[in-house]
């Protein structure tokens, strides 16, 4: 199979995946989060469906899971800030609390009109991250809703979109690298202005003739992690996330994604760590 044609099949089986995911019954908002700043700028309607954050020269907004959890499959559907998003900043990520926090973050990083958003991810254990890798997506996450995930188990944490695994981070304690795994996190997130670096550096600067700014969020789901669960027949969203390792399907995605969509990687910036890389990217 030529290249082109590899690359066809496969966003038409991250397509299919992505279907799937979409039709799962979400949690309700109402029940399951609390609106924390930003005034009437946090909204939940829909019966408890649907959430809304927005952004205004004035404030931003967010929320916050009213319960904690320690392990599991976090999924939630967004539809990003459409338009003229420069300098805003969509983040939706686990943490605990104080200064050896741990923390599991997905960040959308927005741009002008026709340029692509950027998907920073980091993941911090005691208080210290500098474990980014950022993506572009393969598709246009302001014109429909899409999946991301976050599978945390005690072996790794899985960063996934639309099912498909974008970055993994793997326990590597038994080399010395701390691994979160002790605290139980709140789920978060907000919509905030940082056009004084999310965009370009922060060369370019939010345009708030646009605002308000509004990103939409539905069909949030936690799913523990449960050793009795059975695998099943290639939806790696419905049973194989349970086991301790990516199928050969997920790594040929995961390849994909990294080989085509990642525009940084901690692991390979010689410049940001001239004494050597961290011991997990060796």
């Amino acid at each position: 199979m030529g290249t082109s044609s590899f690359h066809q099949t496969l966003l038409i089986s991250m397509a299919v995946l992505a279907t799937m995911v979409g039709s799962a019954v979400g949690g309700n908002f109402y029940q399951d989060f609390d609106l924390t700043w930003g005034g009437q700028r946090a909204k939940i309607f829909g019966g408890g469906q649907m959430l809304t954050l927005s952004l205004d020269k004035t404030s931003g907004s967010g929320f916050q899971s009213k319960k904690e959890y320690l392990f599991g499959r976090i999924d939630m559907q967004l539809k990003l800030v459409a338009g003229n998003s420069a300098g805003t900043v969509t983040a939706y990520y686990l943490s605990s609390q104080g200064p050896t926090h741990d923390e599991i973050d997905f960040e959308f990083l927005g741009n002008v009109s026709g340029d692509p958003y950027i998907l920073h991810t980091n993941v911090f254990t005691q208080g210290k991250g500098n474990r980014e890798q950022q993506f572009y997506l393969w598709f246009d996450p302001t014109k429909n809703f899409h999946t991301y995930s976050i599978i945390w188990k005690p072996q790794h944490i899985t960063f996934l979109v639309d099912n498909t695994p974008i970055r993994v981070f793997n326990n590597g304690e038994n080399r010395g690298i701390p691994f979160p795994k002790n605290q139980a996190m709140r789920i978060y997130s907000s919509l905030w202005n940082a056009d004084d670096w999310a965009t370009r550096g922060g060369l370019v600067k939010a345009d708030w003739s646009k605002a308000p700014f509004t990103a939409y969020y539905r069909n949030f789901q936690v799913t523990p992690v449960s050793s009795s669960r059975s695998r099943s027949s290639g939806e790696f969203g419905n049973g194989d996330w349970q086991s301790n390792a990516l199928d050969a399907s997920a790594r040929r995605r995961l390849r994909w994604v990294q080989k085509n969509f990642m525009i940084y990687n901690y692991c390979t910036d010689f410049k940001r760590f001239p004494q050597g890389l961290p011991t997990e990217c060796k």
